[in-house]
């Protein structure tokens, strides 16, 4: 395990006990401040330490790479310098926030240039997305959907248990967290409408699911197996894939989801990596029937990380409304990009690919509101004296995830999104 996953390491920089963001995170992001151009940050406690600042005063002249991608409004050059480099820029950092080094600590007009407050920033898009693939790989969720729209008997499709099913989807729509999403309108009808009608979705739902990166790319006609994938994982992000669920009963046979999705989707600005979550990996369920070989992979590959969502009201009320748990999963990360790839199918540098929607299995761990309230049936009590059966203009949903063992909490922040009225 990596040295910078050690529970003792402390941090000169102050981190309160409840922070997502110890030394042993370390998280990466593309921050704005009053002081500059978008920039390479990475999260400790209640800060951001600036790395262009570091690189300026040659604080990774060990490591040979071209520090300007420190200076970049993206992370996608950072990442596809590989592995064995970001991980050495990260226990580079982890040995420069340590308590016993004085190499900032000690210089004062070094620590007032790295160190910017997170409430002085602004959080940007972490990374260009070339390509976003949405997967739906949470049995429960597939079943509960299931149940709902097909038959209850039978809410597995036959191919379900035997590859992780997914979608591409709209790249151009992802956006940071704290960016407004309107509305979308579409085409619904009802079973009881003889004709479609034009408007304003009425059932507007959140997905809590976590996304990985991709930080490195593959040539046409190349595949990646179950035991390579964690070398082109760079890290993950939450991620709040908004679907209009009225738009999708419509239009999602015979193709998939189109309007219902494409509209936007959220996700939190700091890419938490592979190896911040190392001590966290945790075995995923039995699959039955037995994959077929190019899917079977050794090791745990699933990750406990703690979810929830809370809906928060114009007024400012707020709701816990799901508590749920990344190792519910039944494809893991490794079979999503093996099967992505193994038809030959290229892949590139920032790619995202969501989890799908993760549910657990009581109705307090499910990650929509369509199985919380179970098709609107069973509206959610806001603690203002409304109800919630979907998302209503001018609410906010806000998602937050963390890890938690031997006393050390490795968590990825918020991802908010307010809901605006069609435009």
């Amino acid at each position: 395990m990596p040295k910078t996953n050690d529970p003792s390491l402390k941090s000169w920089v102050p981190v309160p006990a409840d922070s997502d963001f110890p030394i042993q995170n370390l998280p990466f992001g593309i921050f704005k401040s009053n002081s500059g151009n978008p920039r390479l940050g990475v999260a400790i406690g209640e800060y951001i330490l600036d790395l262009s600042a570091l690189a300026k005063e040659g604080m990774f002249d060990q490591i040979p790479f071209d520090k300007n991608v420190f200076s970049l409004s993206t992370l996608n050059s950072f990442i596809a310098l590989g592995k064995h480099t970001t991980n050495a820029v990260r226990e580079r950092i982890s040995e420069l926030l340590n308590i016993n080094n004085q190499e900032v600590q000690g210089n004062e007009s070094l620590k007032s240039k790295a160190l910017v407050k997170q409430s002085d920033a602004q959080m940007l898009m972490p990374v260009s997305v070339p390509n976003y693939t949405d997967f739906y790989s949470s049995r429960e969720h597939a079943t509960n959907v299931g149940m709902m729209f097909r038959d209850p008997a039978n809410a597995l499709l036959p191919n379900w248990l035997h590859l992780p099913v997914g979608y591409h989807g709209r790249a151009s729509s992802i956006v940071v967290s704290g960016t407004p999403i309107h509305r979308p309108k579409g085409q619904t009808k009802t079973d009881a409408e003889a004709m479609p009608s034009f408007g304003p979705s009425k059932s507007l739902d959140f997905e809590l699911e976590l996304a990985f990166i991709t930080g490195r790319a593959t040539a046409l006609g190349e595949s990646i197996t179950t035991a390579q994938a964690e070398d082109y994982i760079f890290g993950l992000v939450l991620f709040n894939d908004w679907s209009a669920r009225d738009l999708q009963r419509w239009e999602y046979v015979p193709l998939g989801p189109f309007l219902a999705k494409n509209f936007g989707s959220s996700i939190s600005p700091w890419v938490v990596t592979l190896e911040a979550l190392e001590p966290f990996r945790a075995e995923g369920p039995v699959q039955e029937p037995e994959v077929l070989p190019y899917l079977k992979y050794s090791g745990k590959k699933n990750y406990e990380i703690n979810l929830e969502v809370a809906i928060q009201t114009p007024n400012g009320v707020s709701k816990t409304v799901s508590h749920s748990n990344f190792k519910y999963m039944y494809w893991n990360m490794c079979q999503q990009l093996a099967h992505h790839t193994v038809n030959g199918c290229n892949i590139s540098v920032g790619d995202m690919y969501a989890s799908g929607t993760i549910s657990g299995p009581t109705s307090d761990s499910y990650g929509s509101m369509l199985e919380i309230t179970w098709g609107g049936k069973d509206p959610v009590q806001m603690p203002d004296g409304t109800e919630r059966k979907f998302i209503n203009d001018n609410d906010t949903v806000v998602m937050k995830g963390y890890a938690e063992r031997d006393g050390v909490r490795v968590g990825f922040g918020e991802c908010v999104g307010k809901i605006l009225p069609s435009k």
